[in-house]
């Protein structure tokens, strides 16, 4: 096995004073590096859809790159993960590839699901992210289950059983349980949703180690969050309802990865360490409208811009050039020449992918456990594998 170099140490002229100051220098390079990625990936997706090779819906991540780039960075890889449909940020920062992210936003057959879920369905099954998912506040569901089932490993059967590479679900002797945390995101317009208090309350029942990470960017699909939700100016009230551990990350921490990462860091920790339940009130702002078909009649342009101020791929390079000083203009320019390489690969990847067989894909795949005479017209089947998951 090739020997792997230690990780750098920070710098020593760095001021920042939280957990954050202890991560060496290329974990902020790769946390840059994967917000720029996912910033470049949302462009190119919107000129695609407004091209018509990416139909359907489509939410852009465009502003919201820390959020996602931030919380999974303070996790484990291990850790499982359900979002809502605004995922591809999140479906790149756990490290799908490009290419079979945008295949997916074309509807071809080398995408992550094939073709058949397009861009509210991301899903990484060896990445540990089970899925973007179309049903407001649905996933809060699966979030909780996702937790249940990580800590009946951990405490009833004392191993592992969920493996990413496919095995069986059956016991592994040399998969020892780990105490896990499962996130689960969601927008503000899913705090009004059944299924969220539902899944709250089981999981405040139960100890279960879910984090409900809301990604707080004002609007829902339209409406500003003060109009549609009670306790709008303290949103930690709906954990408390529940006797969740509650945390607020205000816009100017939102915005800015290293503050972002000092204070949801020590609260995951103590999720996991107890096996408790989490609820994250996390501010941040989306830059393009809720949707691709949004005419963002809602809020003013100077509210945009006075937030793009404050963008957080710009604070992260400020950081890391004037503070940390292990960046120089020259380098941050070659990673972006990188970054938009790979992402114009990945455009062409998609494009030339061909799209899904129906005699092949329109019924395999559908159900986990087929079931004798399940279907009056076709046996359901198991399609092949994506190579590039």
């Amino acid at each position: 096995m090739a020997q792997t170099a230690a990780p750098a140490a920070p710098s020593s002229t760095s001021t920042r004073r939280g957990v954050s100051a202890d991560l060496p220098d290329a974990t902020l390079s790769k946390w840059l590096r994967d917000m720029f990625l996912i910033r470049e990936f949302e462009v190119r997706c919107a000129q695609a859809y407004q091209q018509a090779k990416i139909g359907g819906f489509c939410h852009l991540y465009i502003g919201q790159e820390a959020c996602a780039v931030g919380t999974i960075g303070a996790v484990n890889h291990d850790d499982p993960i359900v979002t809502a449909y605004r995922d591809h940020g999140h479906a790149l920062a756990r490290g799908m590839d490009p290419g079979a992210c945008m295949a997916e936003m074309f509807g071809k057959s080398t995408g992550c699901a094939k073709g058949k879920g397009g861009s509210m369905h991301m899903f990484d099954r060896p990445n540990w992210l089970f899925g973007g998912h179309g049903i407001v506040g649905a996933q809060t569901a699966l979030g909780t289950g996702l937790a249940f089932a990580a800590r009946y490993e951990w405490e009833v059967l004392g191993k592992g059983v969920n493996h990413p590479d496919g095995r069986p679900a059956t016991l592994d002797e040399n998969a020892p349980a780990k105490k896990k945390v499962s996130l689960c995101y969601l927008g503000d317009g899913a705090l009004n949703q059944g299924c969220l208090h539902e899944a709250m309350n089981l999981a405040g029942l139960y100890s279960l180690p879910v984090i409900f990470i809301v990604e707080n960017n004002r609007y829902s699909m339209g409406t500003a969050i003060e109009r549609g939700t009670t306790m709008a100016h303290n949103l930690l009230a709906k954990g408390a309802a529940y006797g969740i551990d509650s945390l607020k990350i205000n816009e100017e921490e939102g915005l800015d990865i290293l503050r972002l990462y000092d204070k949801f860091k020590p609260f995951a920790d103590e999720c996991r360490a107890k096996q408790r339940p989490g609820f994250v009130d996390l501010h941040t702002y989306r830059y393009q409208g809720h949707s691709m078909s949004d005419p963002q009649k809602y809020r003013t342009k100077e509210e945009v811009e006075a937030v793009k101020q404050k963008d957080s791929i710009d604070q992260l390079v400020l950081h890391l050039m004037n503070e940390r000083k292990c960046m120089t203009e020259a380098q941050f320019l070659a990673m972006q020449r990188e970054v938009k390489d790979l992402v114009a690969k990945a455009m062409t990847f998609a494009e030339e992918s061909p799209i899904p067989d129906v005699d092949a894909e329109l019924y395999s795949d559908v159900y986990s456990n087929i079931e004798a005479n399940l279907s009056p017209t076709r046996e359901y089947v198991h399609g092949a594998k994506n190579p590039l998951l």
